[in-house]
């Protein structure tokens, strides 16, 4: 299954190299499976202790997609075989997959993540800790777990609480696609590059003289970014466009409420109509989880925040709307799931803090993060 990531290093003028890793899943847009996240860690982790090494660029095959989410099929199945009770594959795949995304938030060197095409759920946890992260005028985002019974995972509930005013918040319980001029706005992404370019930037440094620091190397890199952004104009930006109408609807402590507002909406902005149909036809249960972690994480670091979500994942895999999720978009198609609660009214306090209890033994799987 190595072949799933291709690894390969990209030699410069100095001698020093940058590695690079390649999603290389195609056919299922490079969605992020357990095999591929034990196999790019550990790249990952040799490239950040060898000193030849000045940074680390991640892209993917195919023109389509960086990385569509994760890859649920065997995760249904396993919430098939063990319903409310233990599961070890969830767990052990949600524990690799954070540590992964946590490695990368706190990568030691410069990590350029290419962010073309497709970028949803586990795509963005990829990029979303790079310390460069650059979009094209294709790159399509969005953190659409409402529409599958889960919640916006994977560092989510913490880079989402970080967005301007509270478009996070909009975008956690929306699942809203977002464009190039979005991901810049609220802080997904920090260049515009065109992909026609991308072969002139590697060949830029392949040609650059690198230090052994990584701080030197980071504003280097992003030099030459600079010296390369640009190409096809991006699209407005619906964010900022509707940013003050997206705080107002989000305004306030009370779910229900802002439930209420987003059913009330009436726009002739397509986009956001689409949001708040989203909205109304996700999980219930979904919403509320969101709406818990926005309200618990503000103060919390990024390593306490992952702690939290792995908890919250595993209670979902043990209540029925993400099967039921997976079930209505990936296997049987029909694109109707049947939540329950059926309606965020019937959702109560103890059905949501039920997903927050423990559901390993022994020490926290994460617990080492730092």
């Amino acid at each position: 299954m190595s072949d799933l990531i291709l690894l390969d290093e990209l030699p410069t003028a100095c001698g020093r190299r940058f590695g690079l890793a390649t999603l290389n899943a195609e056919a299922s847009l490079n969605a992020l499976s357990l095999p591929m996240v034990q196999a790019l860690t550990p790249a990952l982790r040799q490239w950040a202790a060898d000193p030849g090494v000045a940074g680390v660029i991640l892209q993917a095959a195919g023109d389509k997609a960086f990385c569509a989410g994760g890859d649920l099929r065997e995760l249904y199945q396993s919430m098939r075989r063990c319903g409310a009770g233990p599961n070890s594959y969830a767990q052990g795949f949600f524990a690799q997959e954070y540590q992964l995304d946590h490695l990368i938030h706190g990568y030691p060197k410069p990590l350029l993540c290419w962010g073309h095409g497709i970028v949803m759920g586990g795509g963005i946890g990829l990029m979303a800790g790079a310390s460069h992260r650059v979009v094209t005028a294709s790159s399509r985002l969005a953190m659409p777990e409402i529409g599958i019974g889960l919640y916006p995972d994977v560092g989510g509930s913490w880079f989402l609480r970080r967005m301007p005013g509270r478009l996070g918040l909009f975008l956690a319980l929306t699942g809203a696609p977002l464009n190039a001029a979005d991901a810049l706005f609220c802080g997904l992404a920090d260049f515009h590059l065109g992909h026609e370019r991308k072969a002139e930037l590697l060949a830029a440094i392949a040609a650059a003289q690198w230090s052994d620091k990584a701080q030197p190397n980071r504003i280097e890199l992003s030099k030459l970014l600079q010296r390369h952004a640009g190409g096809d104009k991006p699209l407005a930006s619906k964010l900022r466009m509707h940013f003050d109408t997206i705080n107002e609807l989000m305004a306030g402590e009370d779910l229900l409420e802002i439930a209420a507002r987003l059913r009330e909406l009436r726009s002739d902005d397509a986009w956001l109509s689409a949001a708040a149909a989203n909205f109304a036809k996700g999980s219930p249960s979904s919403a509320a989880l969101a709406f818990a972690l926005w309200q618990r994480v503000a103060r919390l670091s990024l390593a306490e925040v992952f702690r939290l979500e792995y908890q919250v994942s595993l209670g979902c895999c043990a209540h029925p709307d993400f099967a039921e999720g997976i079930r209505a978009l990936l296997v049987d198609k029909d694109r109707n799931p049947q939540w329950r609660p059926a309606a965020l009214e019937q959702v109560t306090p103890e059905w949501v803090e039920d997903h927050f209890q423990a559901r390993h033994a022994g020490p926290h799987p994460l617990a080492a993060l730092d």
